[in-house]
């Protein structure tokens, strides 16, 4: 009896005791599953802190913490695995990614967990990898991951018959098929020169379509030997562009010279106006002043492609009395070629310049009716209103200078209209500068799980979520500290918005993000220089990397060139140590704006003129000063002979009144 008592007392315990443990891993659970979201980001920003310490183990138990109630828990098994990679437990990376696509299928990482997970499956489970690889193409054909199973695909048909003594031609051509696929829709991607590989290593029958391809292939991967070889194989009808960048990067000058002369006779229905462009200008860059009189020379009379880019290199180059008439001829010859809306606002300008009022309306009307929204048509607007405020018509030239703001409102000539409206003489609009922080670009809920990733630091990951919007990508690359890349990102995103949105959009400030503005504040105090111009400047001349170096070797945020730093720095007596000092953005910033100070007090302070001194030289721009006919800042702008330095000084003044239209509040 006592022992039987003993037995069960001892039951009750076991029973009580497994009891406690249930309850206690479902404490555990429900913990997990009802985290609070500040306990939720707390572990999961210690996860990533571990992770980038190179604490992958911690860092694998810490994830597997984060609450299943949190939109952060998928992206937490991504890291699951990204830290089994790293511990070299391909088992336990391989399930994560499998847990992640099969439990979220819907969710950002999905497809690319799958594709990981096909990746590691290639060489131990190539049935399996086939079966995702082919079921991505399904899902989402139009991705990159798509476009990579396509490579992948034909690697392990490739695969599967290596051994084979006879191969199916069919097999061939499927594995071709794929190769071919990939390469045409990515030629520059991570596996193209390696399809290029394995396809000549697979096949050997290879038409003359698929060497060019190849070739073009190597070319992207600086691979111009084995270019050279593929490109002997293939049709010169249609390959003599390629062949012509390839020998340039091969040093072969005279062959280039040779291919493109023959080509422009013989070649040129074979290849599109783009690829003849590059041709030429390949050539011209060889060639001398008159290598596009000899192309010229060379080209039927009667061809269309490539002769109007001839023509149009030849009117830019031409001397200013010649300009007009060469724009005219190419117009009335290629009335609907690429560069007729150019060539008309020249034939335009040069109507005004004549002072041909009349005239000069009508041309520029038939340019915006033609050209509604091309480069050009804001410089006819505004040079419309211009002319109608030239003869009084008040409604029309407040129509066109409204307009110029209304449609083009981050444009250098919607600076230059509002100038015109509010009857102002000078350039400048306004001193003062508020600038605001750089945040997300859109609105956004509490929980957007891009938001929270990026203030958790966990940056690399948002591309996942971003997409194809380059907005949020260069909003991440700014909070990376990678603002010279972020701005360009934003900007050529802006660029192509047809309908830009209004000044208040965040979007604006990544485009045109303020930096260094303590600096640049004291600094243009000290030496009178306005403030937003210098933010501008320094945008223009190196997007704020202060490394930045060009290719003759200006230095820094400001660009500044040993000599003239030096010069500078003796004159002011600075105190700085040259070159060195110019990649310290303080130092630089300070040299900068006394050179500015230098230029615009020996220009009477004119800012124009000195931005324009600042790019040409002072020398340069006196000369312009006596030799350019002009009646106005307007008129001498567009008649700088040189393009680099008139498209600086639009550029530097299209910052300045994007910098005052965001940060101070003008239209």
């Amino acid at each position: 009896m006592l022992t039987v008592m003993f037995e069960w007392d001892m039951k009750k315990r076991v029973i009580a005791g497994s009891v406690a443990v249930l309850l206690g891993l479902a404490a555990v659970g429900i913990a997990v599953l009802y985290q609070p979201e500040s306990k939720t980001e707390e572990i999961y920003r210690a996860a990533l802190e571990d992770f980038n310490a190179g604490k992958y183990q911690n860092s694998y138990y810490l994830f597997s913490k984060i609450s299943m109630s949190s939109n952060l828990k998928p992206v937490a098994i991504y890291h699951r695995a990204e830290c089994a990679k790293m511990l070299g437990d391909e088992k336990s990376e391989l399930k994560q990614y499998e847990i992640l696509f099969n439990n979220y299928p819907k969710h950002k990482l999905s497809l690319k967990s799958k594709y990981l997970a096909a990746q590691k499956l290639v060489e131990q489970k190539p049935e399996i990898a086939k079966k995702y690889f082919e079921n991505i193409i399904k899902q989402a054909p139009d991705t990159d991951y798509a476009i990579a199973s396509e490579y992948y695909l034909g690697v392990l048909l490739m695969n599967e018959y290596k051994d084979e003594k006879i191969i199916p031609v069919s097999v061939k051509d499927d594995v071709q098929n794929y190769f071919r696929h990939y390469i045409k829709q990515a030629p520059s991607g991570r596996h193209a020169l390696n399809a290029v590989y394995n396809w000549m290593e697979f096949v050997d029958n290879i038409s003359q379509d698929d060497y060019l391809l190849m070739a073009n292939t190597c070319y992207l991967f600086d691979e111009n030997n084995m270019a050279k070889e593929l490109l002997s194989k293939s049709d010169i009808h249609e390959s003599w562009v390629l062949d012509v960048k390839v020998s340039y990067k091969l040093g072969n000058y005279s062959r280039v010279k040779n291919l493109v002369e023959n080509g422009i006779q013989k070649y040129l229905t074979y290849v599109s106006a783009d690829q003849l462009i590059d041709a030429i200008d390949i050539y011209n860059s060889l060639g001398g002043s008159n290598s596009t009189n000899r192309l010229l020379g060379l080209m039927s009379s009667d061809s269309i492609k490539g002769r109007d880019y001839l023509m149009y290199l030849k009117c830019q180059s031409a001397v200013q009395n010649e300009k007009t008439a060469c724009f005219s001829k190419l117009y009335l010859d290629y009335p609907n070629g690429k560069f007729s809306a150019e060539s008309l606002s020249n034939i335009f300008f040069a109507k005004i310049k004549s002072g041909n009022v009349e005239d000069a309306k009508k041309v520029g009307e038939d340019h915006l009716r033609k050209f509604q929204s091309v480069n050009s048509t804001p410089m006819v607007m505004f040079w419309l209103g211009k002319l109608y405020e030239k003869t009084n018509d008040y409604d029309k030239y407040n129509y066109y200078y409204r307009n110029v703001i209304d449609k083009y409102p981050d444009s250098y000539y919607a600076y230059r209209a509002y100038l015109k409206l509010r009857r102002m003489q000078g350039p400048i609009i306004t001193s003062n500068l508020n600038p605001q922080p750089v945040e997300y670009p859109y609105r956004y809920t509490k929980n957007n799980i891009i938001v929270k990733l990026v203030n958790l630091g966990d940056y690399d990951i948002v591309n996942d979520f971003a997409g194809d919007d380059e907005f949020i990508k260069s909003w991440v690359l700014y909070k990376k500290g990678d603002y010279s890349h972020s701005m360009l990102v934003a900007r050529d995103a802006m660029e192509k918005l047809e309908d830009k949105p209004d000044k208040y959009d965040m979007r604006w400030r990544l485009v045109y993000p303020v930096m260094y503005f303590d600096n640049i504040k004291k600094y243009a105090n000290e030496t009178g220089n306005n403030l937003p111009l210098i933010v501008s400047l320094i945008r223009e001349e190196s997007y704020f990397d202060p490394l930045a170096q060009s290719a003759v070797g200006a230095r820094g945020l400001m660009q500044l060139m040993p000599a003239t730093a030096s010069d500078i720095n003796s004159k002011f007596s600075l105190g700085m140590s040259i070159p060195d000092d110019l990649y310290n953005p303080e130092k630089n910033i300070k040299l900068g704006n006394y050179y500015y100070e230098f230029l615009r007090k020996n220009l009477e302070g004119y800012d124009i003129s000195s931005i324009a001194a600042y790019n040409g030289g002072i020398g340069s721009l006196k000369n312009w000063k006596t030799s350019i006919n002009y009646n106005d800042t307007d008129e001498f702008v567009e008649q700088i002979p040189y393009a680099e330095t008139k498209t600086y000084v639009k550029k530097v003044f299209r910052s300045y009144w994007n910098y005052i239209r965001i940060y101070s509040g003008n239209n």
